[in-house]
């Protein structure tokens, strides 16, 4: 549906950009906090607790941190809060779009797991939200008084859900469903915590009242969370675009190890903050990213899933797989000569698709079926019908570059068996 389509672009623009407004906002409020300098006499008797100068677009800007709050309350008080709200708001409906609406194409694997749409729909909300619940509760509970084994616990959680997203979805699907799972968790950050804390804070400094350190505390506790979440999240959010990594066997553990390694690097950047370089962290990040990148590439034998009927030549492979499906569409096929059949579909599959889109990919480009889009069964055809009939015979951007040289005719060929199957 051509209308989707649009509707995912936009969606999915605005949730770029409104990322790229809430990650920027935090990083620099990071590496604000972590940049004060202790001010001089006279600010400090004005309830100064730091200070910073610098320099920006051509002027200068004087920014200020008070230990308790200001005398009197301004009457403009610039709050950060919607960069995080729409950014999970419109992450969430780019979900709904790609990923429910399209669950039978791009959260179901019949090859990892067959179920329907409404259960597969059903696991990952439950894995969204089952994991923010037991999230808010750990952070609320005596656990959190003691980071290491909180930050063990987190940790073991992100590997579970990375598991068993694995065992229930696509690998797209299930990439996608732990950054929904982190990027959740994020923003419950700033709506369960750290916005009403503040708003606590506001109003203890209009009325006079004293401030409860615990306000501050909690608050910057769920910033910290968040901030070692970022690179990982980054991670997942362009990790489509790699299926290299989501299609590899060990695809959980391709995905932990890179969560590991990015939360690492970051903290590289912290440290460096608050005036300690370690080039070691930086190092061993480098060096740990060029081990998973050496690991995931080196070339395996990856196992083609086959229907018991198939036969053992790769190049007929689909063609030959249409029995059932050629059964079924007999009764199309009889209604005249200018029907188009599911073998030959199957064929044109084979002659100008297979090369690329094959759980063992056969071009000199493409080692790694894109976007994960696997056609070497009728069951995988069928799967993704829509997509494939719209990128070939709508955008016709398929196959890429035309390399395999489908001619016109064949494209509306395509599309004919698509409109008698409706």
């Amino acid at each position: 549906m051509p209308w989707l389509d649009w509707l995912s672009l936009f969606v999915r623009w605005f949730h770029v950009i409104a990322g790229v407004a809430w990650i920027g906002a935090s990083f620099y409020f990071i590496w604000l906090d972590n940049n004060l300098r202790t001010p001089p006499k006279w600010k400090q008797d004005k309830g100064i607790k730091g200070d910073l100068w610098a320099i920006h677009g051509g002027g200068f800007y004087e920014v200020a941190k008070y230990a308790y709050g200001p005398e009197k309350m301004p009457e403009t008080l610039h709050w950060f809060k919607w960069e995080a709200y729409t950014t999970w708001l419109s992450g969430f409906a780019l979900l709904i779009i790609v990923y429910y609406f399209g669950a039978s194409a791009y959260l179901i694997d019949p090859s990892v797991n067959a179920m329907t749409p409404t259960l597969a729909i059903s696991l990952g909300l439950g894995l969204i939200f089952g994991g923010l619940a037991l999230y808010e509760l750990a952070c609320r509970s005596p656990l959190a008084k003691y980071p290491l084994v909180f930050g063990i616990c987190l940790v073991a959680l992100i590997c579970a859900v990375s598991y068993l997203s694995t065992q229930w979805f696509s690998g797209r699907g299930a990439y996608i469903h732990v950054g929904a799972l982190i990027g959740t968790i994020m923003a419950g950050n700033v709506f369960f915590n750290i916005m009403p804390n503040q708003r606590k804070m506001v109003a203890a400094v209009a009325d006079k009242q004293d401030i409860d350190p615990s306000w501050g505390a909690g608050a910057k506790l769920r910033s910290l969370h968040n901030n070692y979440f970022t690179l990982p999240l980054l991670f997942i959010m362009i990790s489509n675009h790699y299926p290299m990594t989501y299609q590899h066997p060990q695809n959980y553990l391709v995905l932990i190890a890179i969560m590991v390694v990015a939360a690492w690097i970051r903290h590289f950047f912290n440290l460096r903050h608050v005036g300690t370089t370690k080039p070691s962290i930086l190092v061993s990040g480098v060096i740990a990213m060029m081990a998973i990148a050496l690991w995931v590439s080196w070339p395996q034998t990856v196992p083609v899933h086959t229907e018991a009927a198939a036969p053992s030549s790769k190049t007929t492979q689909v063609a030959n797989k249409t029995d059932d499906a050629t059964s079924i569409d007999e009764n199309s096929a009889a209604q005249g000569s200018t029907s188009v059949t599911n073998e030959r579909v199957a064929n044109l599959i084979a002659t100008h698709c297979v090369s690329c889109h094959s759980r063992t990919p056969t071009d000199d480009i493409f080692k790694v079926a894109p976007l994960g889009v696997v056609l070497d069964s009728w069951q995988d055809i069928e799967r993704f019908a829509p997509q494939l009939v719209r990128r070939t015979t709508v955008t016709k951007d398929m196959p890429f570059l035309n390399k395999t040289n489908m001619t016109e005719e064949e494209r509306q060929e395509i599309a004919q068996w698509f409109a008698q199957r409706q």
